[in-house]
């Protein structure tokens, strides 16, 4: 063996003295490292952006970027490389990407529940297990081929098992946004692909864990057993000892209260003390974090505290670092002539294979359909960021043989790019769960029916806590007559899907979305949206199911369409996606919402109600026998003025609640002709919809002369002039209840200056004035005509205002 003289670089200075003092900022470790991070965060973030609309998840960019800055593509620029990146400040850059690499390690422990593990179903299991022995014996059937070419001379018993692992491995991490992604968290599919791949994850540790030991065994073959032994006590310590005293933290921190510092402090440091202890056995450092990490009590707020405290650190700043230093170690021109490349589809077919065939006829055994046992297959066949681990640890071993060189790596690499590069348009291709298909069973979409007895079920969506006393309000008004089964609940946390690690632990709670939080275990009990929701079920005898979707801005509209058609809701109550501060104004949160609420509009298979909330009720939950509202329904006329009458009329049976409906009837002889003209235009295609408000307005008359907490009102209007002083005469109220396209000529005048089309003429109107302090809940009922029924009325405006202009050119002359 031949050993070349290295000449070691001289380590480099901390900080500089500044250009003034004739320093180059890039010859000092700060300044530089500061230069490379930028570097990386803004062309990591930039590959990110540009790969969304393929919908691939960020750890494609963040490799991509790595190979960008490295010998590969920008490296090949020797000038840049010995500048951004030069040898002497290699070790500064391995050092801090390590430490974003521990505290990962560490999060990636926290999402691992050892109790969910051992509930883990027989189907799951088996999937894990072919998942992992198929391809851990086609990698080792490949590095027996790499080690005959391109890898000869390495260390032959550790290259054997660095392959298998490396072939053997499914990203838990990654598969989890991948799914989130496609929205198949809450399906068989997705139930079954999460759990095998958890458990494929900590086989995959255990044995990453031995090939460590044994590729560091070049003296004698005792020194692995050592490491192993070494190993396994370091685990069993951590449970019997450190286990119990984070159990002890865990129960004294409680829910609602900041975590004490002390806690977070002291297990951050436990953090790095475990990485030193195995780092010191001989297994690298992030083992140690990774046990840390899975012995964590997951219930109680310290889980949450820990995570919130350290990811967007390391994932900000740290962990692109380690894309970096693999970027550096892959040279894509390493790979070279049909041989080299010939090898590289060897390695992607062989990882493909193994994973997909091996998962794909195990679901057959187990009895799956074909398309969901190869959509199984292609999602455990996701690499990512677990991948990059075990390579950078395989090239970094260099005891008395290398274990990867730099050809097998760059091949490695590639072949983890490519395989998770594909999972979501292979997915996507084979699988596609039928979401819009109707339920025979679906009969009451609409808050108007014949039979006003049968049970009303409400999907109420908040995206935050501020939405929810308002919303439980508005919930309790709803109950109607006091019978439990008469009004039924669910409560849908609109969550975002970021690529934040938390979001993992987001997965925990949509895996069984449509069951109550409460009966799931101890950790949810202490959720406050969850707390809020149960009190109102106990104090208000409703029935009510809150639930969880995550999702993107721009799918968010599917998960509630699907939750409301999976549910059978008659109507579905959104937030407005601007709130309403101390002193009356208007602030937008957060603009994707207004996207989200218009998408749910067009699609939805009921009723939709947005509620504008200017606290209705306060900012507690108000008990049923405290209720006292004053409630006004604004009806012009057309089915959503009714939906909205409908809905006022039910909350009348509240005890609690006064309802005053103003009906607005246009005086024909006052408006010249214009307006009865244009009433008969838009109507001439919809008398039914005439006939049945002057039907409901007959029934409601009879109503009101019989129970005092229902008033009703005729007011005559001319124009929309008169309208508008009219409403303003009655502002005063706790609620007002309208519908999203009134028909007639006067509605829809007042339509023309409106900001918010979601909100339609009226509720526009509201909204908009500042002097209206009552919340406003917009309605639009279901029907399938929706939009043919907006496109007449857009057209009969077009015609009115036409008419207007020649009416108004023609009056001089008539003069």
């Amino acid at each position: 063996m031949v050993t070349a003289n290295v000449t070691c670089p001289q380590p480099m200075v901390a900080t500089s003295n500044g250009f003034f003092q004739g320093d180059s900022p890039l010859e000092f470790a700060l300044p530089l490292v500061i230069l490379q991070i930028c570097l990386v965060v803004a062309l990591t973030r930039g590959l990110a952006f540009l790969l969304r609309p393929l919908r691939q998840p960020r750890v494609i960019a963040e490799i991509v970027g790595g190979i960008l800055l490295g010998p590969s593509a920008l490296g090949r620029n020797k000038t840049y490389l010995h500048t951004v990146f030069p040898p002497k400040s290699v070790p500064v850059l391995d050092t801090l990407a390590n430490i974003g690499l521990l505290y990962f390690l560490f999060l990636s422990g926290l999402e691992i529940d050892p109790k969910a593990l051992r509930r883990t179903a027989k189907k799951a299991l088996a999937l894990a297990v072919a998942g992992i022995s198929l391809p851990f014996l086609m990698g080792i059937g490949s590095s027996l081929v790499l080690r005959a070419t391109i890898s000869k001379g390495v260390n032959d018993t550790a290259f054997l098992v660095y392959m298998g692992v490396a072939l053997s491995i499914t990203a838990f991490p990654v598969l989890a946004r991948i799914l989130a992604e496609l929205k198949l968290l809450t399906t068989d599919i997705g139930r079954m692909a999460m759990s095998a791949a958890a458990v494929n994850d900590v086989v995959a540790w255990v044995l990453l864990a031995l090939a460590i030991a044994v590729s560091g065994s070049g003296k004698s073959p005792l020194i692995a057993l050592w490491v192993l032994l070494s190993g396994c006590g370091f685990v069993i310590l951590a449970i019997l000892i450190v286990r119990p005293i984070f159990k002890w933290m865990a129960r004294r921190c409680h829910e609602g209260e900041p975590v004490q510092e002390t806690y977070v402090c002291g297990t951050l440091a436990a953090v790095l003390a475990a990485g030193f202890v195995t780092d010191a056995i001989g297994i690298h450092a992030m083992f140690g974090a990774f046990v840390i990490g899975v012995v964590i009590p997951k219930e109680g707020p310290l889980a949450g505290a820990l995570v919130e405290k350290v990811e967007d650190l390391v994932s900000g700043l740290f962990l692109p670092l380690f894309f970096v230093s693999s970027g550096l170690k892959t040279n894509v021109a390493t790979i070279e002539g049909l041989q080299s490349w010939g090898l590289l589809g060897l390695v992607i077919c062989t990882a493909c294979f193994g994973k997909i065939v091996g998962t794909f006829l195990v679901s057959l055994l187990c009895k799956l359909p074909v398309r969901e046992s190869l959509a199984l297959g292609f999602l455990m066949n996701t690499k990512g960021l677990v991948e990059l681990i075990v390579l950078n640890i395989g090239k970094d071993r260099k005891f008395l043989f290398q274990v990867l060189n730099d050809q097998t790596f760059a091949i490695m690499v590639l072949m983890a790019l490519f395989t998770t590069f594909i999972t979501t348009p292979l997915v996507l291709a084979v699988y596609k769960p039928a979401r819009k298909s109707r339920r025979p069973d679906y009969k009451y979409r609409t808050i108007e029916r014949k039979n006003t007895a049968t049970q009303l079920r409400i999907l109420a969506c908040f995206h935050s806590t501020r939405n929810i006393p308002s919303m439980i309000n508005l919930l309790e008004a709803s109950r109607g007559v006091q019978k439990v089964e008469n009004l039924s609940v669910y409560a849908l946390h609109l969550m975002e899907l970021s690529e934040r690690s938390s979001s993992i632990l987001m997965v925990h709670k949509a895996r069984k979305n449509g069951l109550p939080f409460w009966n799931k275990g101890p950790r949810a009990d202490s959720d406050q949206v969850v707390v809020a929701f149960e009190a109102f079920k106990q104090l208000s005898h409703v029935s009510v199911r809150p639930m969880t979707a995550i999702s993107s801005m721009m799918d968010m509209h599917e998960d509630i369409c699907t939750t409301a058609e999976r549910k059978r809701a008659a109507l579905i109550i959104l937030p407005f996606h601007r709130h309403y501060r101390f002193d009356g104004s208007l602030e937008t949160s957060r603009p994707e919402l207004r996207l989200v609420s218009r998408k749910v509009l067009t699609h939805s298979p009921c009723s939709v109600g947005i509620l504008v909330d200017r606290g209705l009720g306060g900012s507690t939950h108000v008990s049923g026998s405290n209720v006292s509202y004053l409630i006004r329904v604004i009806f012009f006329g057309g089915r959503d003025d009714r939906e909205a009458l409908t809905y006022g009329l039910r909350m009348a049976e509240h005890p609690g609640i006064s309802v005053e409906v103003i009906r607005f009837v246009v005086n024909p002889e006052a408006a010249g002709g214009e307006i009865v003209s244009f009433h008969m235009a838009v109507h001439s295609s919809c008398m039914k919809s005439l006939s049945m408000d002057e039907e409901m307005i007959s029934e409601l008359k009879q109503t009101a002369s019989k129970d005092i907490s229902v008033k009703y009102d005729e007011k005559v209007v001319r124009n929309a002039t008169e309208t508008l002083d009219a409403i303003q005469e009655v502002k005063q109220c706790n609620l007002f209840l309208v519908g999203a396209t009134p028909e007639g000529g006067i509605g829809l005048l007042l339509d023309r200056h409106n900001e918010c089309e979601e909100l339609g003429p009226i509720g526009g109107l509201l909204t908009s004035d500042s002097t209206v302090t009552a919340s406003v809940l917009v309605i639009q009922q279901y029907s399938d005509g929706n939009n043919n029924l907006a496109t007449s009325e857009e057209a009969a405006v077009s015609q009115l205002e036409e008419g207007l202009q020649e009416k108004n050119k023609s009056s001089p002359d008539s003069n």
